[in-house]
């Protein structure tokens, strides 16, 4: 029995062994690792129960703060909600059809070659890998990741990440705009422009399976009314409606961001015309944004108030932009979502809501400790609430999700202590 038992157990540690071996093969890794790491989330959740969506603001602290409002700071009132807001309070006018006009070719499809499946956590890398090979680039996803993620288990790759990347280490331009249309799609592929996207991706229905993800699209045929995308995650020659990627990227402001050869950036802006200036581009996404704040419902409006925020972000009008971004935490956004953008951050901490920037990274850091942002803006938040130790831990724990994550390294820097 002694034997037996000893036979039994011997197989068993080699077959533990060997299955850890084999875990540390990448294709292997990058395959099972995600399923983990979602296993481990489900069983944190089951322990730890957290929202599935993002919480609202503290409703006493912010009528306290709306009353204290004077001068132009009051006039933002108009899109700051109430202590007992509720969805009926909100508009509810049916969505308009999709902002489509037919201004090029009825289809097009660029000659597309090598598609990558995205590693763990690898949609920005793996996208903008696609993208650069298109024009011819020799290098692939894992290059890209080192500088971008060298953190493995890194959640997002921001945009403004990605476009020094391409800026400082490769011989490409790239330009980032917000408030895009599928005629700006159509019209960049129809001149031999592919175009990144970042929009939402729904894994398991409902809040609890959306993230944020990467497609890079390199066709469209008006007749299936469908986008053909490069999707480092679905596959490639994947194809989307019109309407589903509206929606879906709408979740990001409907950014995109295009790589091309430097000697060619003068064709991009004329796609572009009035948007190719940041600043026209700035005011009109404010403009859609508005629009769609006025004629959305349910999710939808709250990503079109999300927006809002965000162009109030990007227009340094922060307390317009605090405002905004309560509406849609009062509508309810995904629980995941400041996993990818961080504007509240910037709207709270320079309208002076200092403890709403810890309240979020709280809740965002509970669910996800890999988020140096979160990290960072807490920190940032702490040091005006007085707590320099506190900020000083967070700064360095940013810089231990994200080594060199220069934000963190300039506030250790400036108060003299080491990272």
């Amino acid at each position: 029995m002694r034997k037996k038992f000893a036979i039994i157990l011997l197989t068993a540690v080699c077959l533990l062994e060997a299955g850890l071996l084999l875990y540390q093969v990448p294709a292997v890794h990058d395959r099972i690792y995600w399923r983990l790491d979602e296993f481990q989330a489900e069983v944190r959740g089951y322990l730890y129960p957290h929202p599935q969506s993002i919480s609202t603001p503290d409703q006493a602290r912010l009528a306290m703060m709306q009353a204290s409002l004077t001068g132009a700071a009051a006039d933002s009132a108009v899109l700051s909600p109430t202590a007992g807001a509720t969805e009926a309070d909100l508009p509810t006018v049916t969505p308009t059809a999709t902002r489509y006009r037919p201004t090029t070719p009825a289809s097009v499809t660029l000659p597309f070659a090598q598609h990558e499946y995205q590693g763990y956590n690898d949609c920005g890398p793996a996208t903008l890998s696609m993208a650069l090979h298109f024009w011819g680039w020799d290098g692939n996803q894992l290059m890209a990741a080192a500088s971008l993620k060298p953190n493995h288990d890194d959640k997002n790759v921001m945009p403004y990440e990605i476009e020094r990347y391409v800026l400082d280490q490769t011989k490409y331009g790239i330009l980032i705009r917000t408030g895009g249309t599928l005629d700006d799609i159509r019209n960049l592929i129809a001149a031999g422009f592919p175009v990144i996207i970042e929009k939402g991706l729904i894994v398991i229905e409902g809040n609890k399976g959306w993230m944020g993800h990467y497609d890079f699209v390199t066709g469209y045929f008006d007749d299936k009314h469908s986008l053909l995308t490069q999707d480092s995650y679905l596959g490639p020659n994947h194809t989307v409606d019109y309407d589903s990627l509206m929606y879906d990227w709408r979740a990001f402001n409907f950014i995109y961001l295009v790589v091309y050869p430097k000697d060619r950036e003068k064709e991009v802006t004329d796609i572009l015309g009035p948007n190719a200036d940041l600043e026209t581009n700035q005011t009109n996404t404010l403009n859609l944004a508005l629009n769609e704040a006025q004629s959305l419902q349910g999710q939808s409006l709250a990503f079109a108030y999300f927006n809002l925020g965000s162009a109030h972000v990007s227009r340094k009008e922060y307390i317009d932009a605090a405002y905004a971004y309560d509406m849609a935490r009062f509508q309810g956004l995904p629980w995941r979502f400041l996993w990818y953008q961080t504007g509240p951050y910037f709207a709270y901490y320079y309208a002076g809501r200092y403890q709403d920037v810890i309240d979020l990274a709280n809740s965002t850091l509970y669910a996800q400790e890999n988020l140096e942002e979160s990290w960072y803006w807490r920190g940032m938040a702490r040091m005006q609430l007085g707590d320099r130790s506190g900020a000083i831990d967070d700064w360095r724990e940013a810089l231990v999700k994200h080594s060199g994550f220069a934000p963190a390294l300039d506030q250790l820097s400036q108060i003299g202590e080491t990272s």
